[in-house]
């Protein structure tokens, strides 16, 4: 008689309940809060993974009967540990972007945190493209506070939470809107003061990385870059990726429409970037095939530019084993501290 949903809601994910008889839907966990897995019992209580900014995932239960639950927490798995170490909180910002279009940014502050000074700052772009940033708890951010940066998160146009009109910002427009964005958003924290202008970085996996080689071929205000999983040249995985439906449904076929495919592909402005830029990824990535990262960094090497490229073996679109997952974050700081903060 219901379905349970999770729902993307302005930086929040949400759980909510929609009746199958006449559509009404009901929001069971709002707040600043991602709810992830859950499971309904026979006599209607739920059990729901809910993370938070300083909380990784842990259970809580949804006991059956209130009109307006409240999660009760089941696990505490990480108690010991969380309890040892210091963990940014978030800041949520909220300003015009080019268009006048609001823009939703997550930043994270370093400790201790002076207002009057300027931090090293990098942008973290997120992927998925029409996905969001939201509350739920993130371990590459919170390292990257750890070590003494300012890190800013903006839910770009072509982001998901904010309805249909503002997830198809992009539509056959990749690298326009959302450089824009970043930029302003960019403007934005500079001006609280905090940001260092001359110490700026930007990076991002998958759909992030992919924007952050647009970024980079567009401006030369970032010291340093990090593109992981990403993409270059869109024809070049043309059948190999997974999204050839995808792709004739909003960019046509490529011989047909080679103009609009190179105009969304940062492979072709590619002799623009001067940003040190580290390509990282999986072996056998069927998402952005690795190629991807391979041409572009071919490309900046033979334009005498600074350039690395990692593969891991054998592995995927997520970097998943534990050693590489190490080896994964060990290599942004590194290349961040190196370009950035310039330890």
């Amino acid at each position: 008689s219901h379905i349970y949903v999770l729902l993307e809601d302005d930086g929040q994910v949400q759980l909510a309940v929609v009746s199958v008889a006449d559509g009404e839907l009901r929001r069971l966990v709002t707040g600043q809060v991602q709810v992830g897995g859950t499971a309904v019992a026979p006599d209607g209580s739920i059990v729901a993974a809910i993370s938070k900014p300083r909380l990784p995932g842990d259970l809580f239960v949804l006991d059956a009967g209130p009109s307006e639950p409240v999660p009760r927490r089941l696990t505490d798995v990480n108690g010991e540990l969380l309890s040892s170490i210091w963990l940014a909180n978030v800041e949520e910002l909220r300003f015009d972007t080019v268009d006048g279009t609001e823009i939703q940014t997550f930043v994270y502050k370093p400790e201790p945190f002076n207002p009057k000074r300027r931090y090293p700052t990098i942008l973290w772009l997120h992927g998925g493209q029409e996905s969001q940033y939201d509350y739920g708890f993130n371990f590459r951010v919170q390292l990257f506070a750890a070590n003494g940066y300012v890190v800013v998160m903006p839910n770009v146009r072509g982001s998901g939470g904010r309805g249909l009109d503002f997830a198809l910002s992009l539509n056959k427009a990749y690298g326009t809107h959302d450089v824009e964005d970043v930029i302003v958003a960019t403007d934005y924290v500079i001006e609280q003061g905090y940001v260092d202008p001359d110490r700026l970085g930007v990076g991002g996996w998958s759909s992030g990385g992919t924007l952050t080689n647009v970024v980079i071929t567009k401006t030369d205000r970032f010291a340093g870059a990090v593109s992981g999983a990403s993409v270059g040249l869109y024809t070049s995985t043309y059948g190999h990726d997974p999204y050839v439906r995808w792709w004739h449904t909003e960019l046509g076929p490529p011989w047909k429409n080679r103009d609009l495919w190179d105009s969304v592909s940062p492979f072709m402005d590619v002799e623009n970037i001067t940003t040190p830029t580290l390509f990282i990824g999986g072996e056998k990535d069927w998402n952005q095939p690795i190629i991807h990262s391979e041409q572009m960094y071919q490309a900046m090497k033979h334009l005498g530019r600074e350039v690395s490229l990692v593969v891991y073996p054998d592995a995927h679109h997520g970097i998943r084993r534990p050693v590489y997952q190490k080896d994964l974050l060990r290599r942004f700081v590194d290349w961040f501290d190196k370009y950035v903060k310039r330890n």
